[in-house]
């Protein structure tokens, strides 16, 4: 490297990613520089020695879904054509060093295993990263002295990226917040848009350029509801009572998340005192998920698709019933119905913040298809739709809590089972 004549420039900020740590992390507003300095920093480690450096996103469809392309054009920008080969879907360096690019949303413990040897992995726009990845990601990235970086425009306080590495940072992270004010070379265009943005809706502006939080994203089909109840601190500490029934509400998924809503019901108010969501896990798994949590469950409700069979040859309902759940069904009232009936219901409804927040997660990203014309339409199904489904059907049963135990209409039935007839 010392024939190249390399061209860079760095924001003050940003100079602890030439340091030795396990964390890495910069978030902040627009135009603060973060992925641009995040690229330049790991070209110039990797030139100066072979690394194996990956590139992760939540979600990545295809090359163009990364930061390949940014990449690509700092190796132009800085001279160091030489130094790195860009190819279709990796740039590999002269000395040996590897960049490699993948989405983390569809990796499994077992798929995550080729990247076991990086030294580096960048996850950008980590604000998006699930608590699911992240507890996949982190334990694979293990060789001696590797680090984990992530760069981010924050979205919401309970994103688990930012209760991880900003709420609650590790110990070994070097944590930073970076807005345009702290970038020379920030764009000068920008500059009277920013000030009209301050002036005319602060709220944006907070959002988009000082990296603050949003209660919701913008355009959320819940975005008034998620922020009234974070207004009127329903977003909180929620104990278990172990007098009152847990009921569990689910949205079935197998490739696709599956979601069980833990919820207790005292009057008229709603406690989620639990969220679980994954994927790929058969329903004996999240069964023994649920017992292992020894808590005094009452029914477990499912969509109307849960009596329909399935390869294994017998539907959701059967398998539950089979383990020993009392099942109900919710009824089936139209997609459009349900979300008014979740909008009703939402305010009596509070939520933990320590073993629920994900749930707020997924109603705060719950939104809707836009067209070319920008209009808006039918709900997006995707990751964040299996939780807002589960919700809907929380609010349709809401109020067919109970805390009773089964009563037992056929009076010959206690009976029968007590003596084997």
């Amino acid at each position: 490297m010392s024939n190249l004549k390399i061209k860079w420039e760095f924001p003050e900020t940003l100079g602890f990613l030439f340091h030795p740590h396990r964390y890495k992390i910069a978030y902040g507003g627009r135009d603060g520089a973060k992925s641009w300095s995040f690229a330049r920093a790991l070209l110039l480690l990797g030139a100066e020695k072979p690394l194996r450096i990956g590139c992760f996103r939540e979600v990545q469809k295809s090359i163009r879904d990364s930061v390949h392309k940014l990449l690509s054009d700092q190796i132009e920008e800085m001279g160091l054509s030489g130094v790195y080969t860009v190819l279709q879907n990796e740039i590999r360096g002269t000395n040996g060093t590897e960049i490699v690019f993948s989405g983390l949303s569809t990796l499994t413990r077992d798929s995550i295993k080729s990247f076991e040897g990086l030294n580096v992995a960048w996850v950008e726009e980590a604000q998006s990263v699930s608590k699911r990845s992240w507890d996949i990601l982190i334990p694979t990235i293990r060789a001696v002295d590797s680090e984990i970086w992530a760069s981010f425009n924050p979205n919401m306080d309970t994103d688990d990226t930012y209760q991880r590495f900003v709420v609650n940072p590790p110990p070994e992270a070097k944590v930073v917040k970076i807005n345009f004010d702290d970038n020379p070379w920030r764009s000068k265009v920008l500059d009277a848009e920013r000030e009209r943005m301050k002036e005319q809706n602060p709220d944006d502006y907070e959002h988009i350029y000082l990296g603050e939080c949003r209660p919701a994203i913008e355009g959320a089909i819940y975005y008034n509801e998620v922020s009234k109840l974070r207004s009127t601190n329903r977003l909180t500490n929620v104990p278990y009572d172990p007098m009152l029934k847990v009921h569990v509400i689910t949205d079935l998924g197998f490739n696709d998340f599956m979601s069980l809503i833990l919820v207790q019901r005292l009057g008229s108010e709603i406690r989620v005192i639990r969220y679980i969501e994954d994927r790929q896990r058969y329903i004996p798994s999240y069964h023994q998920e649920l017992k292992d949590l020894n808590l005094n469950y009452g029914k477990l409700y499912l969509p109307h698709d849960g009596k329909a069979k399935h390869v294994t040859g017998s539907s959701a309902q059967e398998q539950f019933e089979a383990l020993g759940w009392e099942v109900e069904i919710v009824e089936d009232i139209g997609l459009e119905q349900g979300i008014r009936k979740a909008r009703e219901v939402f305010g009596r409804v509070i939520i933990d913040r320590e073993n629920a927040s994900e749930l707020l997660n997924r109603l705060g990203r719950y939104r809707r298809r836009v067209n070319n014309e920008g209009q808006a339409s039918t709900p997006l199904h995707d990751d964040e739709s299996h939780g807002a489904d589960g919700f809907r059907y929380l609010s349709i049963v809401a109020d067919q809590l109970s805390n009773e135990d089964t009563i037992i209409t056929d009076p010959y039935e206690a009976f029968r089972g007590h003596y084997g007839g």
